[in-house]
């Protein structure tokens, strides 16, 4: 593998986190978002904050040395203004995916409960920029990167039942919508699926 490169869209640039980044950041996830559920713990400190960051920014050059995959959050910014406006990446998704319909079909059978794991899609945007189309553009950026340079054959992005904003992105990437028949684990929900062409 190699260091993912910055990625732009018409409206977005989508490039590595920098430690210049921190107040931002924070502000972002611990502050605007700090309620919503990402998938993670809020850090309620700036210095938990900054050792985030620093790890993230590690990551990146740690994994391309291991020829790993470029998981990790990334800045999303303005291309206009430069603005950081979300954070978006890949994470590696351990779950119980084989109780879900759409994976039964490829070898599981119900209620084994098996877990594996699946190359996932995270995406975040600050409350003043939602509902613009930001997350669906910088999600797509991400799908067409893993597709074409890692050459991926699924990508799935999970969510809670209620998260309607998060599966209508899901949707407007023309994930198929899972939803768990069972009533857990409950942190396996809703899952978007993806598969390659």
């Amino acid at each position: 593998m190699v260091k993912m490169p910055t990625l732009e869209t018409p409206r977005l640039r989508i490039r590595p986190f920098a430690m210049e980044d921190l107040p931002d950041v924070h502000q972002l996830l611990d502050v605007d978002l700090g309620e919503a559920q990402l998938g993670t713990e809020r850090l309620d400190s700036l210095g938990d904050r900054a050792q985030w960051l620093h790890w993230s920014i590690l990551n990146y050059e740690q994994l391309a040395k291991l020829r790993q995959p470029p998981y990790g959050d990334r800045a999303i910014v303005l291309r206009s203004t430069g603005q950081l406006i979300g954070a978006c990446g890949y994470v590696p998704c351990l779950n119980a995916f084989e109780q879900l319909p759409g994976f039964l079909s490829h070898g599981g059978s119900p209620g084994r409960n098996l877990y594996s794991t699946e190359f996932g899609l995270f995406y975040a945007i600050t409350s003043a920029h939602q509902r613009q189309g930001f997350a669906t553009e910088a999600g797509q950026a991400l799908i067409d990167y893993a597709f074409r340079e890692l050459s991926l054959n699924r990508i799935v992005a999970t969510t809670d039942y209620g998260n309607d904003p998060s599966i209508g992105v899901m949707r407007k990437l023309g994930m198929r919508i899972e939803r768990n028949p069972l009533p857990g684990p409950p942190w396996l929900q809703v899952v978007g699926i993806l598969e390659r062409a």
